[in-house]
């Protein structure tokens, strides 16, 4: 590990820090509106981590919802993890003591950023996956911290914040879709979850949404790989750009 690395890691997260401070601070205001102490949210960053589980955590724990149906709701929220985070055994399995606080801290956003780091001939990879990874729950800590210090002394309507995390989510997708070479993903993606929302119900919908996703992408792999592997909008192909970025 390296200063170079660290330097990478950290301007590479710098979008993340600018989301995850703020979003950190609504959570830490929500939690303290609730009438529970900073250090309830403290712990629960660290420990949990999870960004829209912790927003959800907030309504669980204030109603006094019964461990069944947290582990249910904790289980659809976070279902997508377990299919990108299928996608990193191989990225992740030489990483040493390392490999278990990568795979406990990978969020949404710690996944788009290793995602972008070249794998072949890249030495520095292990140490950038990790730094990113300290680093992107460290801003989030920092955001709960600040959040519990404005929830406990300034009192006011904390309506709406629970929306910013979604507003996170929208961000990243359009950022997404901008800078990938095939659109059919996301298309896939919408076009699954609307068909599963209008038959499941807004209740139901995510686990089923998951999982034909998940087959479409596996069906549709071989198309979708070919037009990563085609020139991107600069002329030059994707990997390459990747590699001259790092």
């Amino acid at each position: 590990m390296n200063r170079r690395t660290l330097r990478r890691a950290f301007f590479s997260s710098l979008p993340v820090m600018a989301g995850y401070v703020v979003l950190g601070t609504g959570f830490g205001i929500l939690l303290c509106s609730k009438g529970y102490s900073l250090w309830w949210g403290l712990l629960m960053s660290l420990t949990i981590f999870a960004g829209s589980m912790q927003y959800v955590g907030v309504d669980l724990i204030s109603s006094g919802a019964g461990v069944l149906s947290t582990l249910l709701m904790t289980l659809m929220v976070n279902a997508r993890h377990l299919f990108y985070g299928v996608s990193m055994i191989e990225p992740y399995r030489d990483m040493g003591w390392r490999r278990w606080y990568a795979i406990f801290g990978l969020t949404d956003e710690t996944y788009s950023l290793v995602c972008s780091e070249p794998m072949e001939n890249n030495p520095d990879r292990k140490d950038f996956c990790f730094l990113v990874t300290l680093l992107d729950q460290g801003y989030w800590v920092l955001g709960t911290l600040l959040g519990g210090i404005l929830g406990s002394t300034l009192h006011f309507n904390s309506a709406g914040i629970d929306f910013s995390m979604t507003a996170l989510f929208v961000s990243i997708v359009v950022d997404q879709w901008d800078k990938a070479p095939s659109r059919l993903p996301a298309l896939l993606g919408l076009a699954v979850s609307v068909c599963c929302l209008l038959i499941f119900g807004p209740d139901s919908f995510l686990i089923p949404s998951m999982l034909g996703i998940s087959l479409g992408l596996f069906l549709l792999r071989r198309r979708i790989e070919g037009a990563d592997a085609k020139p991107g909008r600069d002329g030059e192909s994707d990997g390459k750009a990747e590699g001259g970025g790092a």
